[in-house]
């Protein structure tokens, strides 16, 4: 890269953990929304270091206590569009809209996903949500993961938009999800109290850490099937992947989930089984509670026929 862009250095040590890890596999994880075939293109221009040293191969070994150091150039910002892509809208009023975002759509722009997203369509629909929080920060009052699908919610008004996000702080919000997991859970009800924070390992995930923030989860066993069980699942906290997280840190990931559970599925689903099925929250206009429903999608529900049909 040449020394007229603009760059910004990014430092990592190598851990104990990862004594021994070829450094594109270390930068991919330390990278976030980075490939290895874009890692291996920074190497090979020159842009990285370890211990000082320019490296010269991806496949350099790591010594811990080792510092990388990245050189990255700086991200040029790209303006957000509206994009004509039809979204199915569970309730609208002055102030808000509940969405049943489908499985697949991201919400926000990002790396990799510049177009496409929940953003790009909302904007086509209601333009005047583009600024609600600044300069290109339209009024999303919080997110689904991508393969996520279900309700979703957003502020058409700056006032509506605090106010909901205030509601969600104060996690005065209730949220329910369907999940189906792998096994039985031994109780069918539980609290699943554990801290979660960014993996130190693989820094795409998230886990269950010592020093990681609060999270609470709430579930009630619904339906058992021989090898699997549908769960309600009301996570009473909102951190990133809470609910995969949790279910597979008690050992009963959430099917189709590769992250977080197996890598070969036994079910045939082009994603993980998590639905936002339902969102209560306070309108902001003060008329009350506003409850808003998904229906399970297609997908999901034709997995369900085909464990009842057992």
């Amino acid at each position: 890269m040449p020394d007229s862009l603009p760059a910004r250095v990014v430092c990592f040590e190598v851990s104990p953990e990862d004594e021994g890890e070829r450094l594109d596999r270390f930068l991919a994880r330390a990278l976030e929304g980075a490939s290895r075939m874009e890692v291996q293109r920074l190497i090979k221009a020159g842009l990285v270091t370890v211990a000082g040293e320019i490296a010269q191969k991806p496949a350099l070994r790591l010594v811990a206590g080792s510092l990388v150091a990245a050189r990255l150039p700086e991200a040029t910002p790209q303006p957000l569009a509206p994009e004509t892509i039809p979204l199915t809208i569970l309730y609208e009023d002055d102030d808000l809209v509940a969405i049943d975002k489908s499985a697949g759509m991201v919400v926000h722009p990002a790396q990799g996903h510049v177009t496409g997203t929940l953003v790009n369509a909302a904007l086509a629909y209601w333009p005047q949500v583009i600024n609600l929080l600044g300069e290109g920060r339209p009024g999303i009052v919080h997110r689904l993961d991508k393969d996520t699908s279900g309700v979703i919610i957003l502020a058409k008004t700056r006032p509506a938009l605090l106010a909901l996000q205030a509601q969600f702080k104060a996690r005065t919000v209730t949220k329910q999800y369907i999940a189906l997991v792998e096994g039985i859970p031994d109780s069918p009800d539980g609290l699943i109290e554990a801290p979660i924070g960014r993996d130190p390992r693989e820094r795409k995930r998230m886990g269950v850490i010592r020093d990681g923030r609060p999270s609470k989860t709430l579930y009630h066993v619904t339906e058992i099937f021989e090898d699997y069980a549908l769960l309600d699942v009301h996570p009473l906290t909102g951190r990133t992947h809470q609910i995969r997280v949790h279910l597979a840190w008690i050992g009963h990931p959430v099917v189709g989930d590769t992250i977080y559970g197996r890598q070969k599925q036994r079910i045939a689903l082009e994603r993980h089984f998590l639905h936002a099925a339902s969102l209560t929250v306070q309108s902001p206009s003060g008329a009350g509670d506003l409850t808003f429903t998904a229906p399970l999608p297609e997908d999901l529900a034709g997995v369900l026929a085909q464990l009842r049909g057992r």
